[in-house]
């Protein structure tokens, strides 16, 4: 017996606990291996040291090194990263229940309505509802045609004023960040509200202020590099000025995005209201008179602000690195010139129609998505244990699928930072699909939903702009691709081109 003088002191069992821990980890579950990963791994910060900006180009290093799937720490996030055709494929085929999951970060808590939006909300009934009010009611083919003349008529009058603005002089130069930013908002926002906030009879000046503010700051603070998601300490420290700005910028956004609702039912009572004329808010409020249970406003809200906050930047930013893309490879451009107007002729403009019959424009808009992916990683997070090329994955890892790595990866692709259009003709269907060698969109279960909008518009405004004007750099240098920071990968210095009307088509400009 043990006396009480000989009692067993606390550390002793504490002692106990950790090997009985360690054995079980590596000596009773052997069978679950772990992805290989950088050896040095450091207290608290995990891998973070190794990680520069861009991470995607940082995750490719990591892949060249290590293997296209690997395992890494995060601060205290446990992460996957996936660097391959067939490893992304069996994320999003046989795994993609598992990893339908989005990871919780501050800015899906804020801006994200508590995660409960089509983006940041848990695969479950709640999010399949949302994808199916966003592909079905918004987004479907039907939909979408129904708003065809809000994206003529948006490119149409940046094509006259452009013409308008060359009076007096052979090239002019122009912002195009400025410009294409400008034109994809001004889709946006009459599909969702049926308002303009650029251009000739926009909205009204304190508003549009207010709703360009609102939009700048929405794309700064959605950027997922806030530490506090990988390292909790740093929430109390570092990230309180962060949440603050979220908080406030939500309340702004909500403010907004609930006066257009309530406009669109001053509308709507109104008798002279028209069904056709219907805009996405209109759309949602068709469907709470139905459904009021589950329409609430929050939703209409956040449903609003998830296709203005996607639907914008991304495609504005496509649309810049392929016309500088053009412009730093000008035969590429001639060349979609020439089949423009050998298409179309010099008595109309382009149309949507036009483009399943100009291959070398699609090739072109192709190649740039799989230069500059407008989503270079594709995040997720599992909800279950499974496998990916034969390692274990535990439960709650976060996915990081680097979809810029596999479409720049010089054993999938050819001189993959070649500018190369025609890499595309004729097999684009087989490049699309062959072992998911291509993910601009993402793919599986949360694939963006948005893609035919996003190639409609950037097909539309691209091919309107080569067939009207002469597109020229500012210098003899080239110009300036490198990347900059945000959500969507900007380009780091805006692009400046000089433009005139292309000699083909000056007589039709002028009378527009």
């Amino acid at each position: 017996m043990i006396s009480p003088s000989m009692e067993i002191p606390f550390y002793c069992y504490f002692l106990l606990f950790l090997l009985l821990f360690i054995l079980t980890k590596h000596l009773i579950l052997p069978s679950k291996r772990l992805p290989p990963g950088p050896a040095f791994s450091l207290l608290i910060i995990g891998h973070l040291h190794l990680l520069k900006k861009p991470l995607h180009r940082s995750f490719a290093k990591l892949a060249d090194q290590y293997g296209p799937v690997l395992y890494i720490k995060m601060g205290s996030r446990p992460v996957l990263l996936v660097s391959s055709p067939t490893a992304a494929e069996e994320c999003f085929t046989k795994n993609d229940i598992a990893f339908a999951n989005r990871p919780r970060l501050l800015a899906g808590k804020h801006l994200g309505y508590n995660y409960t939006t089509l983006v940041w909300a848990s695969y479950g009934y709640h999010w399949r509802n949302l994808r199916r009010i966003a592909s079905l009611e918004l987004l479907s083919s039907n939909r979408l045609q129904t708003f065809y003349g809000i994206r003529v008529d948006e490119v149409r009058s940046l094509i006259s004023r452009l013409f308008q603005d060359l009076e007096g002089v052979e090239f002019r130069t122009v912002d195009m960040k400025s410009v294409f930013f400008q034109l994809t908002l001004n889709v946006m926002m009459r599909m969702i509200a049926g308002k303009r906030y650029y251009g000739e009879n926009a909205a009204e000046l304190e508003e549009t202020r207010e709703f360009k503010k609102i939009v700048k700051e929405t794309l700064q603070l959605s950027v997922p590099t806030n530490l506090g998601d990988f390292l909790p300490a740093f929430k109390w420290v570092g990230s309180r000025g962060l949440e603050k700005r979220l908080v406030i910028l939500q309340g702004k956004r909500d403010k907004f995005m609930q006066e257009l609702i309530e406009e669109q039912r001053r509308m709507r009572a109104d008798s002279a209201f028209e069904e056709r004329d219907k805009n996405m808010i209109d759309v949602l409020l068709s469907l709470q008179e139905a459904e009021p249970e589950f329409y609430k406003d929050e939703i209409v809200r956040g449903m609003m602000l998830v296709m203005l906050t996607a639907g914008t930047d991304s495609s504005a930013g496509t649309m810049e690195w392929v016309l500088s893309l053009l412009l730093n490879n000008p035969e590429s451009l001639v060349k979609a010139q020439a089949e423009i107007h050998n298409h179309i002729g010099q008595n109309r403009l382009l149309e949507e129609s036009d483009l399943t019959e100009l291959p070398y424009l699609r090739s072109i808009i192709n190649e740039t998505l799989r230069m500059y992916p407008p989503a270079p990683l594709l995040p997720h997070e599992s909800s279950e244990e499974c496998t990916v090329g034969g390692f274990h994955v535990p439960c709650c890892t976060m996915l990081m699928v680097n979809a810029w790595g596999i479409q720049n990866d010089p054993k999938i692709w050819a001189e993959p930072r070649k500018f190369k259009p025609e890499r595309f003709q004729g097999l684009e269907g087989e490049r699309k699909f062959d072992g998911m060698v291509l993910l601009p969109f993402g793919a599986g279960r949360r694939g963006c939903p948005g893609e035919g909008l996003a190639m409609r518009m950037v097909g539309l405004a691209l091919g309107s702009l080569i067939q009207c004007f002469e597109w020229k750099r500012i210098g003899e240098e080239m110009v300036d691709m490198t990347e900059g920071a945000g959500l969507t990968v900007p380009k780091a210095q805006p692009l400046l081109a000089m433009y005139k009307p292309h000699p083909a088509m000056a007589n039709y400009l002028s009378k527009l």
